[in-house]
């Protein structure tokens, strides 16, 4: 299933997405299970799936949300990818490079990425995000799929000069809208084996970043294991599992988004989450 959240008729809803509509349940479904956070924790997506009495919606009368709009954490993955460690001068970790991103540093499929007044070095990061299903604490590597809820596309808007004013990367990766998420959930029944899936970012129709999941340094059982060690993850969240080589920041010369670029998250079989950058007001 294709799992959407979206703003429609001045309302915040969700529903289940296919090519050309997303389909809301009914009241009565709604009035049980608020948000999509909701129905994952109470593992209902098949009973959303089985009610058919809400309303259907073209794409086009739609405003997407982030597929989760409210979770509780975030956890970005640094430095995952071989390529990107090397380009970026970095000694590939001991330890995943996990930080956190605030919900509201993110917009949704199709919503602007702004580039903030305060620097020329906003850089794009096309990476797979995995949305957590269940409540879990200390969860073993063979279990950790369990506990999976899907996937969507993340691009990690990075603020390089910012990230770089100390050890830690907070601020480069917090301003607001300077990230997203989304279009939709694809649930994980529809990606037996997520390792084969393919990851390509484009800005303006140009590939610069490609890369396979079967290629991260930690894999997603051992990022779920790790994150599930020192806190609670609970329905909703989600984990960026980092970006493939290519970034701007490591180009000669650096090529940083500018208003107008349209940047494109292209991740097979969970979809292309496409944005426009436009300068901060």
């Amino acid at each position: 299933m294709e799992l959407a959240s979206f703003k429609v008729a001045n309302r915040d809803t969700y529903g289940i997405l296919d090519a050309e509509h997303v389909r809301e349940p009914g009241t009565d479904y709604r009035a049980r299970f608020a948000d999509l956070r909701s129905v994952i924790a109470a593992g209902a997506e098949n009973e959303l799936a089985d009610d058919r009495s809400g309303a259907v919606h073209a794409i086009a009368d739609i405003r997407f949300l982030p597929p989760i709009p409210n979770p509780d954490k975030i956890l970005c993955v640094g430095v995952n990818y071989r390529p990107h460690i090397e380009e970026m001068g970095r000694s590939v970790p001991d330890y995943p490079v996990v930080f956190v991103r605030f919900p509201g540093s993110l917009v949704a499929q199709g919503e602007d990425l702004v580039r903030p007044r305060v620097s020329e070095q906003l850089d794009f990061e096309g990476e797979l995000a995995v949305v957590i299903g269940k409540r879990a604490r200390h969860v073993a590597r063979n279990d950790a799929f369990d506990v999976v809820a899907g996937y969507c596309c993340f691009m990690d808007g990075s603020v390089r000069d910012w990230q770089r004013h100390t050890m830690q990367f907070t601020a480069g990766k917090n301003f607001d809208q300077s990230g997203s998420a989304g279009p939709c959930l694809v649930t994980k029944d529809e990606i037996p084996d997520v390792s084969t899936v393919n990851l390509t970012t484009r800005v303006n129709g140009n590939v610069m970043q490609r890369g396979q999941i079967s290629e991260l340094v930690f894999d997603i059982p051992a990022l779920v294991e790790y994150c599930s060690s020192f806190t609670e993850l609970l329905p909703g969240d989600l984990i960026a599992t980092g970006t493939p080589g290519g970034v701007g920041a490591a180009r000669t010369p650096p090529q940083w988004l500018v208003a107008g670029d349209l940047v494109e998250v292209d991740i097979s079989g969970v979809g292309v989450l496409s944005n426009r950058v436009r300068d901060e007001s």
